[in-house]
């Protein structure tokens, strides 16, 4: 992040002790206690899980408000920024194990689940099983038992590769953005990140047709089966990501509006520009392993 040059910066800057954690963890709980509540039938947990949604939005406000005060009033030395740029690192790789996981289950059940399904052992169960993947055949991969309804599967045109192209455009507008922040081109690199942010926008926009057309036209649910299931948690989560991501982007634009950042000191901005890139990179992961094969 930024750090001015007025007063004498602390060789480690520690804050006071802070309310924010333990008012965030009340947000929280309250959050995870009406959302359990709401899905086993509870009317109150809805309004208990929004009101602890809006309680944890405020308390990270003024949390990274108070953050953002101390990195412009030159708190903030070399020692911190690289605390901050382990942080971002260790919590990117953290996002990296949490894929890895979905990507490891699609994998399974691609490599071993099925086969297995379709084995001489399992034969007697399901003797008209057909251990493909994926399928739309009555019998087969969908549903063996006839507990799933029928659905088509997702190829790559067109949404899914306009969304590839979308991404990958926006990796471009960032790293145009982050060259001219270097260069101290604040103006150039307001617009392009501006684009950048609308990029993410319009990429949610497609996802969320394609959902519409899955669910309405091809019967894709996220109960159809491990097809089905995977499907939906992998490019959901993706999307979620994409969601956060274009957030960051989004706050960062206004601060570069303030005059936030310069050409030497920009941790801020970068943290952004790391965790979009990983976006990208999981994409195209997902392009290739989810709906090409």
């Amino acid at each position: 992040m930024s750090a001015s040059t007025t007063g004498a910066t602390p060789y480690y800057y520690v804050p006071a002790e802070s309310r924010h954690p333990v008012m965030a963890a009340i947000g929280l709980f309250f959050v995870i206690l009406g959302a359990a509540q709401w899905v086993n039938g509870h009317e109150w947990g809805k309004y208990a899980c929004f009101a602890g949604l809006a309680w944890w939005l405020c308390v990270l406000y003024q949390w990274f408000s108070e953050a953002i005060h101390e990195s412009e009033t030159g708190k903030y030395s070399h020692r911190i920024d690289m605390s901050f740029r382990w942080s971002m690192s260790w919590f990117i790789f953290s996002e990296v194990m949490f894929f890895g996981a979905f990507f490891t289950a699609l994998w399974w059940a691609r490599s071993h689940s099925v086969p297995a399904l379709g084995s001489l052992a399992n034969a007697v169960l399901w003797p008209d099983f057909k251990a493909v993947w994926p399928s739309i055949a009555a019998g087969a991969t969908a549903s063996p038992a006839g507990i799933v309804e029928p659905f088509q599967t997702v190829g790559p045109f067109w949404l899914p590769t306009i969304n590839t192209a979308l991404l990958l455009t926006s990796g471009v507008t960032l790293t145009i953005a982050h060259h001219a922040l270097r260069e101290n081109l604040r103006a150039k690199t307001i617009s392009f990140m501006w684009i950048t942010v609308l990029l993410g926008f319009i990429f949610l926009c497609v996802q969320g047709y394609e959902y519409f057309h899955l669910y309405t036209e091809l019967n894709l649910k996220l109960n159809s089966g491990v097809y089905g299931s995977t499907f939906y948690m992998l490019t959901g989560f993706h999307g979620f990501h994409v969601f956060v991501g274009m957030l960051m982007l989004f706050f960062t634009t206004l601060r570069l509006q303030k005059g936030h950042f310069t050409a030497s000191h920009h941790f801020g901005f970068e943290g952004a520009a790391w965790y979009w890139h990983f976006v990208d990179v999981v994409w195209l992961g997902l392009y290739v392993l989810v709906y090409w094969m």
